[in-house]
Formats: structure tokens, C-alpha cells, sequence
């Protein structure tokens, strides 16, 4: 049975082993040769560091050579075996081909950092200098004791410094005087901890998931990079949005047995050492715009991979060949398993698979609309439908454009969309190639699916009020998606190339979040190129073929409005998959607008609506505005809206368009605007 004071501490015996000395223990004691008891607690503190040089009986006045003698015996030592403190260090002068004045430099620097009486010791041993951490001086002093001549070139000039595991400063004092540093994460990495350099980011926690095939590819990638071993090590991995492309970094790292370490801006002196110590691999995290070429920036000392994070514009240059991965939308197949898995078993395949097929997202868009899904669910008190990720989807949950557009979320229902039945018929057909565009090619020629991209482009065209960002919105509502109409003022910059790196962000995100892009009066940005007469024709036309390329690149959904169809570049016709001829509504149409606007509150007869709609040639934009009007003229006063009141709305109306009422169109013989209107 185990004894109360058995649990006690108790002192080592003095036949006990002391510790294996580590490299600063080896370093102090011999800098501490001269001391002698009585100098002080520094000096006490060094002879101490004797003790753990492994001779047994604590310190000796034998004097310089003996102590030297036994440090050179416990380096010798020290380098066949290490303790497991100095493990890390013993392995990254391995890695780094460190002088012995290096490691020692940076054993004594680590020292200084970490313990208190160190800092005490250097400054008394570097009198009157009254350094904190080890000079180059006193580091040539030692590794001369040590047998080890020319430290000075060696820490000037090696590895240590070049990589920046140590940094001498203050630049203007004599080199002897200049005292050696390390950053701080080297110093906690060096002690198995973790740290960080300013502008690097370490966290994968919100990171989106990726697809299996993505996965796979991620595997493939780090299979070539572990072979290349011609140098040609860097991988650019282009997305949508940056947070994608890093997730896909991740999962290439993790294949190669390491951790990421997303850099933004240039890479911090010291980085390499920093990255092979804790096993991270560095991916640089560089925001592109169109026509950008970046070099990429040299992590010195670091001889492995390098990724790189990056949207789907620009270009890089490195040291050798770089590879490119784009990352695709996944499959049918895998966006079906993807939805599955995010939203279990609470609706049926078939429910699943429509998902799927409607919503043509990346894994970690479709999460986030499932967990916004669960969510309204829950506050409504429901089981979890299709119906509430559309709702989701619909309100712009997660699809963030910021200042670039504007979200227009409100449902248009099927009799809220009033259209001559060939115009409907061909809004039918846009409905169904939006629905398709992802396998629509996939049954037809080699020739059809050659370059096939899964985008949809219209235009609509017509007079101003017949509906067409009526019918964009419409189309949004069927489809389940946000539809975001385009702030041309945020848009356009006058400065050269703002505006397509605008557009370059504007694509980026919307295919990221599958929303459907309006371009209200699109004409002034997609409009004819001119002949070259100045500097500002040229740009001008820089800026339109970008935009024609840009357009016929993008995967997702565009809707372009316009009054005009002559006032397009010709060569952006065939970019088009439909245009959609929205002319005035016709007589039919028109008493269609009429009621589809007054529902139930309005007290005219058959024989007035028919005269109405007859006689005024009014789009759907002015109809709508003198229902709004002639409801006003009504507001306080118990009836409905009646011809009178709807009269009297027509000529304001017309007034507003400069235009003449029509005959016959006066005011109700048994009724006058003032008797209407007065209290």
C-alpha cells in the first residue's frame, strides 16, 4: 500500500543524474568561466549552469581550459543526442545547415526571451554594453572557447540570417555590438507552441466545405506536388470568392501531412523557419482585379510547396512553372448528396433532387442555405421544406454584393404579370433554359459541348413601363433566386480599370451565391465601340470588350433591360441567349393591366373599364401610377375607386407625359374633381 509520504517531494539524491544540458546551459557555462562566488547574483546564477554541464560534484576551480574542456565535451554530446527541450532546435540547424554559431546564437537569443536571469547574465557578461540578449561579440568569444574560429562572417552572412530566423539590430552600431533576435513565433515555436506573424491567418474553422470531386482533385494536386522536385512548386487554386479557394488549400495541405498558413501582404522575415518548424504550409492570399500580373514574392528559405488563393481573374509569374486549379461547381450527382447531407432526412429525394437541380451551388453556399433553411423552419414552427430554401435563397441570405447592386426580393406572382400571350410564351421558354443550363448540353454533338458554359443571357427590350424588370423579377421568383439589380453609379469609375475590377467583384460574388444579375438601362455599359480618336475612345472600348467577355464567361443568370436594341454593340448579339421584345400592350392587355392594378377596389363598370383601355395608350408603369394616384384621391372617404376618381388620375398622368388627354377621356359628367375631393 502506497504511503502518505511517498506523495512527498523530495530533493534529487545526490547520486542522482543532472538533466542533460541544453545548448544555452553549454553556452552560459562557459561564458561564466571566470566568475567566482561573492560577484553577484549573475554570476552565481552562471556558475549554477556548470552543474547541468553533467560532472558530478558541482563546480571546480580547475579553470579556463578545464571548463572549456568539459563545454566542448557536453557539445559533442549535444549534438549526438539532444534533450528533449532543444529537440526542435536540434532538428531545425539540421534543416537550415546552421554554423554552430547560428544555433548557438539562436539557443542564447531564445534564452533571453525566456528567462529572466538569462537577460540578467547577458547584461552583466556584456558590460558596459548592457545588452539584454547575446552580441556578436560575445557569441565569437564563445564559439572560439568552443573551438569554432570566423563566427562573426557566419552570423553575418549565413543561413540564420538570410532566412531571417535571427535579425541584427540596431543596424547602426559596430557588428560586434549588434545584439542577435528572434520574432516571437519563432521563439514559441521553438518551445512546440503556437504562434503567429502579423498578416497571417491560421483558421479553418469557417471554411467552407468542399465536394468529393474537389477533394479528389485536392489529393491529385498534392500527389504532384510532393513529386516535382524540378522546382516548378506552385499551385495557384482560383475560386469565386477567396474563403473557397482557401478551404481548397486546406485540403491540400492536409494531403501533404500539414497545416495552412494564409498570408496576406508581403511574407514576414523569419517566415520559413517558422513554417517547417510547425508544419505549415504557406499560401498566399492575393485579391486579383482584370489585367493584374503579379510576381509572386519569395518566402526566402522556404524550399517546399507554395500556394496560392486567388479569384478568377489575373495572372502570376514565379521561379518556375506555376499550376493552375480552377474550382468547378459540383455536379448534379454531388450537389444531390450535398443537400442530403445538410438537410438529412427531412424531405424526400424527389424534393432533394429538385433542390439540387434549381439551386446550382457550391457546397458551402448549399450548407449555409440549409442552416438558414432549418432556421426559418424553426421560427415558423415547421418541418423543414423546399419551399424554405427557396425563401431563403429568394431574400439573399449569405449573397452579400454589397454596394455593387441592390437586392429586390419581393415575389411576383403569375397574375401580377400581365403579357400578350406570344411575349409569355417566349418568357416560358427563358424559365426553362435558366432550369436546364447545367445538363442542357450534355445528350447533344461533341460541337455543342465544346466551350458549353452554363450561363443565361437575355436581353429584354421595349418601351420604358411594359414590364421588363417586372418580368426579371417574375423569373427570379419562379427560379427560387435572388435577383440584385446593378448599381451602375458604384459600377462605373472614372478611373482606368475601376470599373472592370468592379465588374470583375460583381461576377465573382454572384457566382458565388447563384443570384441573377439586373442591368437596368444596360445600354450604357454595354454599348457600340467607337472609332479611336483620343485616349478616352480607347479605354472606353477596353472597357466594353471586357464587359463582352466577362458576360459570356459568367456561369450564372444576367438579364439585361434596355429601350433600344440598335444602341448594342453588334458582336454583343451573339453573346445573347434570348431577346425578349416587350412593345406596348395592345387594348386587351391593357384592360388586362387595369384590373390586374384595381383588384377588388374599384366600383367602374365593364362598358368604362373597356373605354378606358381603349382609348389610352398608357405602358403598365403608367397605369400603375394613376391607380396609385386615383386610390389616393379616395384614402379617408368610405367608397371604392370609382370612374370619377380614375378620370381625374388619367389627366394628371398625361400631364406628367406632356401629352394631350384623349377625347373623350373628361372629366365624369356627373362629377367634378373639386366635388371629389372636397371634404
Amino acid at each position: 500500500m502506497k504511503r502518505p509520504e511517498d506523495s512527498v517531494l523530495r530533493p534529487p539524491s545526490a547520486t542522482a543524474p543532472a538533466p542533460a544540458a541544453t545548448l544555452a546551459d553549454i553556452g552560459f557555462a562557459c561564458l561564466g568561466e571566470g566568475c567566482g562566488p561573492g560577484q553577484g547574483v549573475e554570476a552565481d546564477w552562471l556558475l549554477g549552469q556548470r552543474e547541468r554541464l553533467g560532472e558530478p560534484g558541482g563546480v571546480d576551480n580547475d579553470g579556463r581550459a578545464a571548463v572549456e574542456g568539459r563545454a566542448r565535451a557536453a557539445l559533442a554530446r549535444w549534438l549526438r543526442d539532444p534533450p528533449p527541450a532543444d529537440h526542435a532546435l536540434h532538428a531545425l540547424a539540421r534543416h537550415e545547415r546552421l554554423a554552430l554559431a547560428e544555433t548557438m546564437a539562436v539557443a542564447l537569443a531564445r534564452a533571453s526571451e525566456l528567462e529572466p536571469m538569462a537577460a540578467r547574465a547577458l547584461i552583466w557578461l556584456q558590460h558596459p554594453v548592457g545588452e539584454t540578449r547575446p552580441t556578436l561579440g560575445l557569441l565569437a568569444r564563445l564559439c572560439d572557447a568552443l573551438g569554432e574560429p570566423d563566427a562573426l562572417a557566419a552570423l553575418a552572412g549565413g543561413a540564420a540570417q538570410a532566412h531571417g530566423l535571427i535579425q541584427l539590430a540596431p543596424e547602426d552600431r559596430p557588428l560586434c555590438e549588434r545584439s542577435v533576435r528572434l520574432a516571437l513565433p519563432i521563439v514559441l515555436a521553438l518551445e512546440g507552441r503556437e504562434g503567429c506573424f502579423a498578416g497571417v491567418d491560421l483558421r479553418t474553422d469557417a471554411l467552407p466545405a468542399l465536394a468529393p470531386s474537389a477533394l479528389e482533385a485536392a489529393r491529385r494536386h498534392a500527389a504532384g506536388l510532393a513529386r516535382d522536385d524540378d522546382g516548378a512548386r506552385v499551385l495557384v487554386i482560383r475560386a469565386a470568392l477567396e474563403h473557397e479557394a482557401r478551404a481548397a488549400a486546406t485540403r491540400v495541405a492536409e494531403a501533404l501531412g500539414a497545416r495552412p498558413a494564409f498570408i496576406a501582404g508581403d511574407p514576414p522575415p523569419g517566415l520559413a523557419p517558422w513554417l517547417w518548424l510547425r508544419r505549415r504550409l504557406p499560401v498566399l492570399c492575393i485579391p486579383t482585379a482584370p489585367g493584374d500580373h503579379h510576381r509572386l514574392p519569395e518566402i526566402i528559405g522556404h524550399r517546399g510547396p507554395l500556394l496560392v488563393a486567388t479569384g478568377n481573374d489575373g495572372g502570376f509569374e514565379a521561379g518556375g512553372a506555376v499550376t493552375q486549379w480552377r474550382l468547378p461547381v459540383p455536379a448534379l450527382a454531388e450537389r444531390i448528396q450535398l443537400w442530403r447531407h445538410s438537410l438529412g432526412d427531412a424531405l424526400a429525394p424527389a424534393a432533394i433532387e429538385a433542390l439540387a437541380s434549381a439551386h446550382r451551388h457550391g457546397a458551402g453556399r448549399i450548407v449555409e442555405l440549409a442552416q438558414a433553411a432549418r432556421s426559418a423552419a424553426a421560427r415558423a414552427g415547421e418541418a423543414v421544406e423546399g419551399r424554405h430554401v427557396g425563401a431563403v435563397a429568394r431574400s439573399g441570405v449569405g449573397a452579400e454584393l454589397g454596394a455593387l447592386a441592390e437586392l429586390l426580393d419581393e415575389d411576383i406572382a403569375d397574375d401580377a404579370l400581365v403579357l400578350a400571350p406570344a411575349l409569355r410564351e417566349a418568357l416560358d421558354a427563358l424559365l426553362v433554359r435558366c432550369r436546364l443550363r447545367d445538363t442542357l448540353a450534355d445528350a447533344l454533338g461533341r460541337a455543342a459541348r465544346t466551350r458549353y458554359r452554363p450561363g443565361v443571357r437575355a436581353l429584354f427590350v421595349g418601351p420604358s413601363g411594359t414590364g421588363k424588370t417586372l418580368a426579371a423579377s417574375w423569373v427570379a421568383t419562379r427560379l427560387g433566386l435572388p435577383l440584385f439589380r446593378v448599381d451602375l453609379a458604384a459600377i462605373t469609375s472614372k478611373y482606368i480599370g475601376e470599373t472592370e475590377k468592379n465588374l470583375s467583384e460583381l461576377f465573382a460574388r454572384a457566382a458565388h451565391a447563384e443570384v441573377v444579375l439586373l442591368f437596368d438601362e444596360a445600354d450604357s455599359l454595354f454599348g457600340k465601340r467607337t472609332d479611336v480618336k483620343d485616349a478616352n475612345d480607347r479605354f472606353a472600348n477596353q472597357q466594353t470588350n471586357y464587359l463582352l467577355q466577362r458576360i459570356e464567361s459568367h456561369d450564372g443568370i444576367v438579364v439585361l433591360t434596355s429601350n433600344s436594341r440598335a444602341r448594342f454593340d453588334p458582336a454583343f448579339t451573339r453573346r445573347l441567349d434570348a431577346i425578349l421584345d416587350f412593345p406596348a400592350p395592345g387594348p386587351d392587355e391593357r384592360r388586362a393591366l387595369w384590373l390586374a392594378h384595381l383588384g377588388d377596389a374599384h366600383a367602374l363598370d365593364a362598358a368604362a373599364l373597356n373605354r378606358i383601355a381603349a382609348a389610352c395608350d398608357l405602358a403598365g408603369g403608367d397605369i400603375r401610377n394613376v391607380v396609385l394616384a386615383a386610390a389616393a384621391r379616395t384614402h379617408g372617404h368610405d367608397r371604392r375607386i370609382g370612374e370619377a376618381e380614375l378620370l381625374a388620375a388619367l389627366a394628371a398622368e398625361y400631364r406628367k407625359l406632356g401629352k394631350p388627354l384623349p377625347t373623350g377621356m373628361g372629366a365624369h359628367p356627373s362629377r367634378t374633381d373639386d366635388k371629389e375631393t372636397r371634404p
